[in-house]
């Protein structure tokens, strides 16, 4: 074991040329970050999963039942056993073979089956009021810690002149503010990843589950090797438009329906001017390129690059879905068939819909000629996920 963590804690990886760890202990005179501070995370991460569960029953959901958002979910699919195993063991979307050979067995239409499956798909989607409280959540802590970034930011130095990012690096002090930045943007992280796999399902699972592991282990790294000053500069950067995205939500839920499409259009001119704009001309050419100039390039100063680079990389691919989603609503609206702002599917969506093809009426043996709609008027579907990083 001590030989791995001597392979681990590499000088000549994670440091500069002719500086060692003992270089950056903590003195009385400066303090450093210390890989053991890490560990704080963990347990502030469970604190903000209480905070949250706490907000989302005493202030988020009061304030959406002020907003008479519904609390009540889909309508609850008629109990059958036979479904309820195909449903469940077999498959949630039944062909036409598997449809036809239950209505033998059940003597029911086929269109009765069909409408059993849809509503027994919308009892597991969260309803409006669930989605809300989460919305809420996130907009508030985003809100709260891009405030708080800006706020400690303009006093900085390396704000106004990325330079000073580098100038006397590896040496450079570890303030109360930056530790306190750095410790909560961390803690939320972890929170999210955690969160996940309770929160509501959508199909972007998998980008943002990457996104959290690498916004961990860049926050992490850029930690421990004292890569802070710039670190908060993407942190800040990359908050920017979370709090938009979390108002045009709730916007949505609250069927208010132009200041969601004026709140999302905000967030995604904010989105692309920053992810695909300001980073990398401002961040990357910083930790790039006068980074080289100052300190020179190391083995973790490699990495720390990479990693920026895969930020960058998933940052390109929201920008295109958001881009791909305001071009398929303006030719949409050129078309007469719908406003320019309308789409009626979000393309990084899965189950976003409590109301999807929601129907009333009881199965039965007589045919049925009522036609179901996907519930997602409006902006409803667009609007409800989104790449916040932190969320994103």
């Amino acid at each position: 074991m001590a030989g791995i963590l001597a392979w681990f804690w590499n000088e000549r990886f994670w440091l500069p040329h002719n500086v060692t760890w003992a270089d950056l202990k903590n003195t009385e005179e400066a303090t450093f970050p210390q890989a053991e501070d890490l560990y704080l995370a963990l347990p502030l991460a469970f604190c903000v999963l209480m905070v949250r569960l706490v907000f989302e029953r005493f202030i988020a959901k009061p304030c959406a039942i002020a907003l008479n958002i519904q609390a009540s979910g889909p309508q609850i699919a008629k109990p059958n056993a036979i479904l309820e195993k195909v449903f469940t063991a077999i498959t949630k979307h039944p062909d036409e073979k598997r449809l036809e050979g239950l209505s033998k067995q059940l003597d029911w239409n086929v269109r009765s089956i069909q409408r059993w499956f849809r509503q027994r798909r919308n009892q597991e989607k969260p309803s409006t009021l669930t989605r809300f409280c989460e919305s809420m959540w996130k907009f508030s802590f985003s809100l709260y810690i891009f405030t708080y970034g800006v706020r400690f930011l303009k006093k900085t130095p390396w704000l106004w002149n990325t330079r000073n990012c580098w100038y006397n690096y590896p040496y450079q002090p570890l303030t109360p503010d930056l530790h306190y930045y750095y410790m909560v943007e961390l803690s939320l992280y972890w929170s999210l990843m955690f969160s996940q796999f309770t929160d509501i399902k959508r199909k972007d699972f998998g980008a943002m589950f990457l996104h959290h592991l690498l916004s961990i282990f860049l926050l992490s790294f850029s930690y421990v090797n004292n890569m802070a000053r710039v670190g908060t500069l993407i942190l800040c950067l990359h908050d920017s438009a979370d709090a938009l995205l979390e108002a045009a939500k709730m916007a949505n839920y609250a069927k208010f329906q132009k200041i969601c499409d004026l709140l999302f259009i905000v967030f995604g001119m904010v989105f692309i001017t920053t992810r695909l704009c300001i980073f990398p001309l401002w961040v990357l050419n910083t930790t790039l390129f006068e980074s080289w100039e100052i300190v020179g390039p190391y083995p973790s100063w490699w990495f720390f690059n990479l990693l920026l680079l895969l930020v960058q990389g998933l940052n390109c691919f929201w920008s295109y879905l958001i881009i791909k989603i305001a071009c398929k609503a303006i030719s949409r609206g050129k078309a007469g068939k719908w406003n320019p702002l309308h789409v009626s599917k979000d393309d990084r969506s899965d189950i976003e819909s409590s109301s999807d093809e929601e129907d009333a009426e009881p199965p039965g043996k007589t045919p049925h000629t009522t036609t179901t709609t996907n519930g997602t008027s409006g902006t409803n579907g667009y609007l409800l996920t989104g790449p916040c990083s932190v969320d994103e």
